[in-house]
């Protein structure tokens, strides 16, 4: 029985799952596949490549860099979290993303974007974790309005978020039975129609499927809550998620609030831990 793993996004609550994935990755759980979306995407790539601790490092780093993530930032780029920055000048040269491990670990990752002509969702798989993957990745991370239109090839790519922000559904279709699905709100949260929505229909008019998309975006990540819940009732998932709201924002600048949603992340998987290696059929040593 293959193992999967699934990782929400959610901008900075990402530092949640990140705490727990470190967890994971030094109790030496090993998963499958892996799929991930917009910070799930940026973080859980490091699961990949065989990296724990590298996301805090580097989030806690350049957090007040405004070459990171700034207003300067999208108004000189058009991205709020700089593209060149954040995708190469940090992997390649500052804090160096282990492509090598990547390429060679017999983990599959997939990240998940949205085509903004088809406002359907787009799963990639990530194999040499450079060039077009890297782009991938950016693309399934860039949030409508603060970021760049993502093309790669004939393609024109956003958030993954507003066409499938859990992909238990992907995961199960494509053969992988048990699936621990880690979530950035808590497990009572539900999304309300976006304020940003009319913004959107006229920046993005051109667009009219995403648009839409991303009007019905509640409706369909409440859809996937009720799908995960149901799954973990029948012993298909183990979810993971915080106990309550996660004291940070889309965007977050203090290093000390970081290290806390990280913090959090960690005690939650270390609490959970002996349940998520029985769930995956992992002998106790």
């Amino acid at each position: 029985m293959k193992n999967g793993l699934v990782l929400e996004g959610g901008a900075m609550r990402g530092l949640f799952t990140a705490g727990v994935i470190d967890v994971f990755m030094e109790n030496g759980i090993e998963f499958d596949r892996i799929v991930g979306v917009s910070a799930g995407a940026c973080f859980g790539c490091n699961y990949k490549s065989g990296q724990p601790g590298r996301v805090i490092r580097y989030n806690t780093r350049f957090a007040k860099d405004k070459r990171y993530c700034s207003v300067r930032s999208l108004i000189r780029t058009g991205d709020m979290f700089g593209a060149d920055f954040c995708y190469h000048e940090i992997p390649e040269k500052l804090d160096l993303f282990d492509s090598e491990h990547f390429a060679n670990s017999p983990v599959e990752f997939f990240v998940v974007c949205t085509d903004i002509e088809t406002g359907k969702a787009v799963y990639r798989r990530c194999d040499k974790g450079v060039g077009d993957d890297l782009e991938w990745i950016r693309a399934s991370a860039s949030m409508p309005l603060a970021s760049r239109i993502v093309q790669i090839g004939d393609r024109k790519l956003l958030d993954g978020g507003i066409a499938d922000s859990i992909p238990l559904r992907f995961m199960e279709k494509t053969g992988i039975e048990r699936n621990v699905v880690i979530l950035t709100q808590p497990r009572d949260y539900r999304k309300k129609p976006a304020k940003s929505t009319k913004l959107i229909r006229r920046v993005m008019r051109k667009y009219p499927e995403f648009v839409n998309a991303a009007a019905n975006r509640y409706k369909m990540y409440n859809a996937e809550l009720k799908y995960v819940r149901e799954a973990e009732e029948n012993g298909r998932a183990f979810v993971i998620a915080p106990a309550e709201k996660l004291p940070v924002g889309h965007v977050e600048h203090d290093p000390d609030v970081m290290r806390e949603v990280y913090r959090i992340g960690r005690n939650t998987a270390l609490a959970v831990l002996e349940d998520v290696m029985a769930f995956l059929g992992i002998p106790a040593e």
